[in-house]
This record gives structure tokens, C-alpha cells and sequence, in this order.
């Protein structure tokens, strides 16, 4: 039985569109130096000559994530990506629930729009118990 909910592939859009967002404004304002971004960035403990990298790194997966024939590739980039700022909180002993878990909620709603989106990445992830034939 497939999948069927009504407004389901358009909840996956708002909600990848919000990741997207989010993570086009952080890149690109890694990557001109905006002086928050940099401020930012180097109060978690990078030097400033890794900003620019950083913001490369997160334009690349999010791109990826965008474009429909690479977007589990970009999620999968993007895990990693939200991997790292966790760890990266973790270190500092930020608060848990605000800083530390940010990234696990924008990871939620990667995979999550693309599970609504996606009819593939719903065959491969399937939330419901499959019944043999």
C-alpha cells in the first residue's frame, strides 16, 4: 500500500524549503564574512580563515539536497554537516535543548520533508510494518 496523504508532497516542500532557507542564508553569509557569521563562528572555536570554508561546504550539500536527482545525496551531506555543529555545541557545553539540538531539528526536517517528497526515499525507509505476500 503506497503512501497517501493528502497535502503530504507539499508538507515535504515547506518543510525542505524551510531547511534550505535556513541553510542558503547561513552559507551565504559564511561565505561574504558577514561579521555575525564570523563572530559566530569564531566564538565556537574556529579561526576566521575556516568561515569561508565552512559556508562552502554548507552551500554545496544544500544545493545538492535542492536539486531532485541528488537530494538524498545532499541530505545525506547535510547529516554530517548538523553532525558537526552538534558536536561542535556539545564541546562547549551549550545548552542542551537550544543550541546543542538545533541541528537535530533542522536534520528532522531534512529527512522528514524528503520522506514526504520522496516516494523513493520512502520505499528504502518505510514507517509502517511491511506484510510479507
Amino acid at each position: 500500500m503506497a503512501f497517501r496523504l493528502k497535502g503530504s508532497r507539499w508538507t515535504g516542500r515547506i518543510m525542505s524549503g524551510l531547511v534550505v532557507l535556513f541553510m542558503l542564508f547561513d552559507s551565504v553569509s559564511k561565505l561574504f564574512k558577514a561579521k555575525a557569521a564570523v563572530d559566530g563562528s569564531t566564538e565556537l572555536g574556529f579561526a576566521e580563515h575556516h568561515v569561508v570554508i565552512i559556508g562552502l561546504l554548507g552551500l554545496i550539500s544544500v544545493l545538492l539536497y535542492l536539486y531532485p536527482k541528488t537530494d538524498v545525496l545532499g541530505a545525506i551531506l547535510l547529516t554530517g554537516y548538523f553532525g558537526g555543529a552538534v558536536v561542535t555545541h556539545l564541546r562547549l557545553d551549550n545548552p542542551l535543548f537550544s543550541f546543542t539540538l538545533f541541528p537535530v531539528y533542522v536534520g528532522i526536517l531534512t529527512w522528514g520533508g524528503l520522506w514526504l517528497r520522496n516516494e523513493g526515499v520512502r520505499s528504502i525507509i518505510p514507517l509502517t510494518k511491511r506484510t510479507g505476500k
